[in-house]
């Protein structure tokens, strides 16, 4: 009897330890933006991977001077007027998989923090908040909401430091309402001890949210003089003479959050999917830390400098010759070519950050973001970070095994020289607007009253890398100020960073911002 009881004891111990690394989380965000980007960078709805995430969390809708949540781009976001219904095919994923969680996100870098720290103040706007939020969500079939303000008590804070309290008033208000209709309710914030500990009081907002989703990437960017890893896990080369607690990581961020309150069950640590590109002063002094001129390579899709997706740097890497190195000591890789400089994480890096976050007993994992991985499958099959991560936390085992990351105490250095590939195009017929090359077009019918169809819109789509002030006033659409033929779609190519990207109606036609379609000159109601 004892060595049964033994033998089921293993076999509980076993499945328990299956069933617990199951429930690990993994969190994706999908910045809807992608839908307008040209080419092998468009990513839809259609191309998530609803096996890969246990969560996904819609990119942004935005609030109004009362607190109301609204759409941000309702021709994507919403069916009204020919939209696109997003919200409603992002819901509809779930009949792939019944457990997936969907939930929308408000806030992010471009929406700012003054808004939201009027609304947090106010009682009645709360209110509105509050109100809407949950009607948005019931409405279109989400699990749950994200807040992503940026940040209480910085940027361009109106109340300052009371935002603080007010942000944990403002969760505490949601959890009670949202409790009522059975809501998940989760946070981005901040990763970094020396600025979260001025954003938010971490064991008061941490008992009313479900999940914690720290944002540890952007660690270091074309901001900084120096070069420096975008997400490196410890302190790195460069830094063997600076104090632990003075930069910058991955480690230091979790070990901060745990220390101030925040529960481990909650806790999801961010991966990017990026990397963080560096113009180098000096091509020959280009290590980690050497001396920068600013941002470096921006990507086809993405088109920001200082940015460049996964699946945009891969295929670089498979087509160019670049020196790739790994820091040992950060557990990061970087890249270099010229006077380029890359930092990025692949695979292993992955593995290695989520394997040292697990000793934490962590919630999971989250992604930031699902559309610029390798989704198309150009360089080593399809999404293979988000395939690492669900890996590294025991979701399931992979086919191959991919290479151990370098355990030496110096960098290791590899050369790879191949022949550039011709680039890919496409062409597309559609009645909407889109950024891929060629766009066929029908002209409307003659009508006296409001149109009942949305005319066409006919264009080669242009992407500019010019300063995107003087015409995105907002993400989504736009008027071209200088011609009421054309519009603009700006998207978000980097974090915080707006890209326009140019669209023409037919000849006959004007930009109705208004309706946002392509309308009759008369409708239109352009005064350029």
């Amino acid at each position: 009897m004892n060595k049964l009881n033994l033998f089921v004891l293993c076999i509980l111990t076993v499945t328990c330890s299956y069933v617990a690394a199951k429930e690990k989380v993994v969190v994706c965000y999908y910045g809807t933006w992608a839908t307008y980007r040209h080419g092998d960078g468009q990513f839809d709805v259609a191309q998530i991977n609803t096996d890969l995430c246990t969560h996904l969390i819609y990119t942004f809708v935005g609030i109004n001077n009362q607190g109301v949540v609204i759409s941000l781009d309702p021709w994507l976001d919403l069916p009204d007027n020919w939209g696109r219904d997003n919200f409603r095919k992002f819901n509809a994923l779930k009949q792939y998989k019944p457990s997936l969680k969907t939930l929308l996100a408000v806030g992010g870098w471009n929406e700012g923090s003054a808004k939201y720290s009027v609304m947090a103040a106010s009682p009645t706007l709360r209110n509105n908040f509050i109100t809407s939020a949950i009607e948005m969500v019931l409405k279109y079939g989400f699990d749950g909401f994200d807040i992503d303000w940026e940040y209480p008590n910085g940027r361009d804070s109106v109340y300052g430091k009371a935002d603080i309290d007010n942000f944990t008033l403002l969760l505490k208000e949601m959890r009670a309402e949202f409790d009522k209709h059975g809501l998940l309710l989760s946070a981005a914030v901040a990763a970094a001890g020396s600025v979260a500990a001025s954003y938010y009081n971490i064991p008061a907002f941490t008992q009313y949210v479900d999940y914690v989703n720290l944002m540890t990437y952007d660690m270091y960017g074309a901001w900084d003089s120096v070069t420096g890893h975008n997400a490196p896990l410890h302190k790195g080369q460069g830094d063997e003479n600076v104090a632990r607690e003075n930069v910058f990581t991955v480690d230091l961020a979790l070990e901060y959050w745990l220390q101030q309150g925040c529960p481990a069950d909650k806790l999801v640590l961010g991966i990017p999917l990026y990397g963080r590109t560096f113009q180098l002063t000096n091509a020959n002094n280009n290590g980690v830390r050497a001396p920068a001129s600013g941002a470096g390579i921006a990507g086809p899709w993405t088109a920001t400098s200082g940015f460049i997706g996964y699946n945009e740097f891969c295929l670089r890497l498979k087509t160019e010759s670049w020196d790739l190195r790994y820091d040992s000591l950060a557990k990061v890789p970087y890249a270099v070519q010229g006077r380029n400089w890359v930092s990025y994480d692949d695979p292993n890096s992955i593995a290695v950050k989520i394997e040292h976050a697990l000793q934490y007993n962590i919630a999971g994992a989250m992604i930031w973001s699902i559309e610029t991985d390798d989704f198309r499958g150009k360089c080593a099959g399809d999404f293979p970070l988000l395939r690492a991560i669900n890996q590294a936390l025991g979701k399931y085992s992979a086919t191959t095994t991919p290479a151990a990351s370098s355990t030496t105490t110096t960098s290791t250095t590899t050369t790879t020289t191949t022949t550039p590939k011709p680039a890919q195009t496409s062409t597309t017929t559609t009645s909407q607007p889109t950024t891929t090359s060629t766009t066929t077009t029908t002209q409307p019918a003659q009508t006296t009253t409001t149109t009942t169809s949305r005319p066409a819109t006919s264009s080669t789509s242009t992407t500019t890398l010019a300063p995107s002030s003087s015409v995105c006033q907002r993400e989504g659409f736009n008027p071209d100020p200088t011609s009421c033929n054309s519009f603009y779609v700006c998207v978000m190519g980097g974090y915080g960073v707006l890209v326009p990207h140019r669209f023409t109606c037919s000849a006959d036609l004007h930009w109705d911002q208004q309706n946002l379609v392509c309308n009759y000159s008369h409708q239109a109601n352009c005064k350029n």
